[in-house]
This record gives structure tokens, sequence and C-alpha cells, in this order.
């Protein structure tokens, strides 16, 4: 398993692989997906990327962190947003022509094989977060692969559906984040599979109607240096599934970790404005 790690090839096969055969087994996208209010498309980014200068990098996930100008500030998250109708149903023509991401996928032939409406539906999904992630953090789409997609994520608090598009970014190091990012967060798979690595998240809301609760979650700690950042919620459930399917690994029970802690109030839910 770890072995994959070192070998981009290997790991790029791998999860495409993986992810394949988890999702050709099931209907992902709802009928009225491109249409719905609740439904998002999110850009799960993985690169090779980890390293210090003048030594080997390593496979990490990339992720944003939400600025203070946005709803959930503070929060590591993937790029993503709400489907744009007109312009994602043109770009998602364009990535199934040749040498595009969607097109160079391994599984794209029995994919629309299988069901062209789930195909059309994954093709517009793919656009949507692409088209944000160049938004949010200047990504270059054409220097992706896709590697596959994954099941949609309820986001409760804001009832919303996430769908994952999992993509490896080939060569591209330096992210220009916009006003809705703070900055680019690289966590290493390796430490991602450190049971020692995970804690529970005990935050303590304020808010005027509710008055003040406490409530815990699992997440997982991110140290690199003076960075240290919580990842937890949904973008925390999405990577934990992620890490399931692929590797097969499965965070320590929340009764035997150890707990950190944080509080929130009402900007959290509305931006700072």
């Amino acid at each position: 398993m770890l072995e994959d790690l070192k070998n981009p090839a290997a790991l790029k096969a791998r999860i495409s692989r993986g992810l394949y055969e988890k999702a050709r087994h099931d209907t992902l996208y709802p009928e009225d997906v491109s249409r719905s209010p609740t439904a998002s498309s999110v850009l799960f980014l993985l690169g090779r990327s980890c390293g210090d200068r003048g030594k080997e990098t390593e496979p990490c996930v990339i992720l944003n962190k939400r600025s203070l100008k946005v709803k959930q500030p503070g929060d590591l998250c993937f790029p993503g947003g709400r489907v744009s109708a007109r312009l994602d149903f043109f770009l998602s023509k364009v990535l199934t022509w040749p040498f595009l991401p969607l097109k160079r996928w391994a599984y794209w032939g029995p994919w629309q094989g299988k069901d062209m409406e789930q195909s059309q539906r994954l093709s517009l999904l793919l656009a949507t977060s692409l088209r944000e992630s160049v938004e949010e953090m200047r990504l270059n789409p054409l220097g992706v692969t896709f590697l596959g997609p994954m099941p949609g994520e309820d986001l409760r608090m804001f009832s919303r559906v996430l769908y994952p598009m999992v993509v490896w970014v080939n060569r591209q190091q330096r992210f220009l984040p916009n006003w809705e990012v703070e900055k680019i967060v690289r966590v290493p798979l390796r430490r991602l599979l450190d049971p020692d690595a995970y804690a529970l998240y005990r935050i303590r809301f304020q808010d005027r109607r509710q008055g003040v609760f406490v409530q815990d979650f699992p997440c997982f700690r991110h140290e690199n240096g003076q960075e240290k950042e919580v990842l937890w919620g949904v973008t925390y459930r999405i990577v934990t599934a992620f890490l399931g399917l692929i590797f097969h690994f499965t965070p320590p029970p929340p009764d035997f970790l150890p707990v950190i802690q944080g509080s929130m109030d009402e900007t959290y839910l509305n931006g700072a404005g």
C-alpha cells in the first residue's frame, strides 16, 4: 500500500481503478443535479508537491483555507461551487475533446457505454469544479489528470450536497488564490495515513438564538513547521472516505482520540464581510 506513495504512476493507477470500481456500481447523480440549488461540485486535488526545496517531493492533498470574507472562514476545503448551467454545459463538451482531461481518463469509454446520462452529468460536474478552481486558485485546467468521481457527501449545516471529482495536478506548484482563499495548504498523503494525526475537535458554538452549546467532531491535525491547521467537517469526511476506498484506512474510534478545543460564533455561518 505505502510503496505506491513512492511511485506516482502506480499511485494514480491505483486511485483511478479504485474510484471506477466503486462508481460503476452506483448511480451517483440524480436527474436534476444540474438544476438543484443544493448540489455543488468540488475538485479533490492531489499532486506531488509536498517536499521541501532540494528534497524529493511526495504525494499530497492540496486544499484551500477559506478567507475571513466568506462563510466558514478558516476551514480547509476543496475548491468548488454550484453549476453555472450554460457555461458549464459548454465546458463539459470541451472536456471530451481529444487530449483533454475527461477524454484522457482511462475509464471514460466504459463509463459512457454503461450510462450516457450519468456520463453527461459527470462531465458537467467536472466542468463546474474545474471552472471554480480556476477562479479560486488559478489552477491550470489543462494540466490535470482526471482520476475519477466520488459519491456525493452531505454538507448538513448548509443543506448542500458536494460531488467530489478527483484529479492529479501534473506540474503546477504555484497557485494564485483569489479573495475567497487565505492560502493553499498541502497535506502529505503519508501523514493522512498516520492514526496518531487524528483527534476529536470539541467546538464551542455561540449563537444568539440557540445560546452556547458544545459539539465534538472527528478531525485531522495538520502540522508543518509553524503551520497548524485542523481538517474537519464535510472535507474531512470526503478525505477519509477516499482513504478508506483507496488505502482501506480508517481513523481511530472517537473514544480513543485526544481532544482539541475550538470556538465559533455567528460569523462562521454568515462570513465576516
